[in-house]
């Protein structure tokens, strides 16, 4: 109909109707999925945002539970799929839900999870560590990719979980696995699939995601819990890399070496880096605290600042958010450790909150959604001048030292006995 026909009645109708297609289409924009370890762009972050209605004493509105026993493999969430590792009768198996209703799709079988520090067994129940896979899938079109505990790199089909090939970094990189076992998810950008683990001269592996073939490989360094974290710095892309010498940082088309930067190592490192701009930080605990680094454009990376045995995060990956880090801190400390707020610039801590022990936290939007070791969702503030609670409640029992993910405005946890999903639609 031409527009000049209508009254005034069918104007407005048709006002209303063009206004909810924006709407809609600007909902399906932040319906992003959480295609990997720690998010769309692997920073914990995304740009989405949640509601501000109180839960209330029933708590929030819990969508379906199910069981995912062993491990603290995350989810990673994409095209109707929530995909994380467990463990089930001494395997890792890479398990694939159903978004939507929690209803299992598929499962595979990978590695042992027989991998303690000494070989022995990791996989108990009652173990204080250990506890099954750690390592988190990562889903790009119709694969989903796994790097298991005993370093095999595993690409499965997500519709079936079939498997479609596999890379052995032990046997054929002369691969240099660590004590309790490899614990890193891998990353994929565009075509190439990035795992570390390999010997001198490959120490870094590319693969091409279709068939499995070595793209490239480089470096001679022993690798830690900490998965590698993609960046672009000063206009370049590239991949940290956070290993027992420190950071090192490649390309991502050649692993041509960048820039590199010591820090120190003791027992293990499994927190990320975390990159804002030009500057990196990165922590460990064991004793060894925090620092961050200014990358220049002449690919050198200069210390900021030091905090020996402070900052310390175990593997708990904190945010950056308007200059300032949020994240649980401290050494073990299981139950108690803060969630706190940190200048990133100086280091200086702006507020802490006790009682979360060494869960992981992401941020939505303005807001900072925290899972405690003992399975509470808090929401906090992100704002650096006080600590600011919006929501908390108890979600899942079991150990949760696994991260949260979040898309399509749900938010999925898990713990070594079950999984979650929580409706927070803004």
């Amino acid at each position: 109909m031409n527009p000049a026909m209508m009254n005034p009645a069918m104007k407005l109708i048709a006002l209303l109707a063009f206004a909810a297609f924006i709407l809609a289409s600007s909902h399906r924009v932040t319906a992003e999925p959480w295609p990997q370890y720690r998010g769309p762009a692997g920073d914990g972050v995304s740009t989405a945002s949640i509601s501000d209605k109180p839960w209330g004493s029933s708590g929030p509105k819990v969508l379906w539970k199910a069981p995912t026993p062993l491990g603290f493999s995350s989810f990673a969430v994409a095209d109707g799929r929530a995909i994380t590792l467990v463990g089930e009768q001494e395997h890792e198996v890479c398990l694939a839900l159903d978004a939507n209703t929690g209803k299992k799709l598929w499962e595979a079988q990978l590695g042992s999870i027989k991998y303690g520090r000494g070989g022995g067994d990791a996989g108990a129940p009652d173990n204080r560590g250990g506890d099954g896979p750690r390592g988190t899938p990562t889903i790009s079109g119709d694969r989903v990719f796994a790097y298991d505990a005993f370093m095999t790199l595993h690409c499965l089909d997500a519709e079936t979980g079939q498997s479609l090939w596999k890379r052995d970094i032990e046997a054929e990189f002369e691969g240099r696995n660590i004590p309790w076992r490899n614990a890193s998810s891998p990353i994929v950008d565009g075509n190439s699939v990035i795992v570390g683990g390999g010997g001198a001269g490959q120490s870094f592996l590319a693969f091409n995601k279709d068939d499995g073939q070595v793209l490239w490989k480089s470096g001679d360094e022993t690798i830690t819990h900490a998965t590698p974290c993609l960046a672009e710095i000063n206009d370049r892309k590239q991949i940290v890399f956070f290993v027992t010498s420190g950071l090192v940082a490649v390309d991502v088309q050649s692993g041509e070496e960048i820039w590199r930067a010591k820090f120190p190592f003791s027992t293990s490192t499994a927190a990320s880096p975390v990159v804002e701009g030009d500057r990196v930080y990165c922590s460990a605990g064991y004793g060894v605290g925090a620092g961050l680094f200014k990358v220049t454009e002449k690919a050198e990376a200069t210390e900021l600042w030091f905090k020996a045995n402070e900052l310390m995060n175990h593997w708990s990956t904190p945010v950056v958010h308007d200059g300032h880090l949020y994240g649980i801190f401290e050494f073990k400390k299981y139950g108690r450790a803060p969630l706190q707020c940190v200048n990133l610039a100086t280091g200086e801590i702006k507020w802490k909150k006790g009682g979360f022990g060494p869960g992981n936290c992401i941020q939505v939007g303005n807001k900072i959604v925290a899972l405690s070791d003992a399975g509470e969702v808090v929401i906090v503030s992100a704002r650096p001048d006080e600590y600011v609670e919006l929501a908390r409640a108890d979600v899942v029992r079991g150990k949760c030292w696994s991260t949260p993910a979040f898309s399509n405005g749900r938010l999925y946890v898990r713990s070594t006995e079950e999984a979650a999903c929580i409706d927070l639609q803004d």
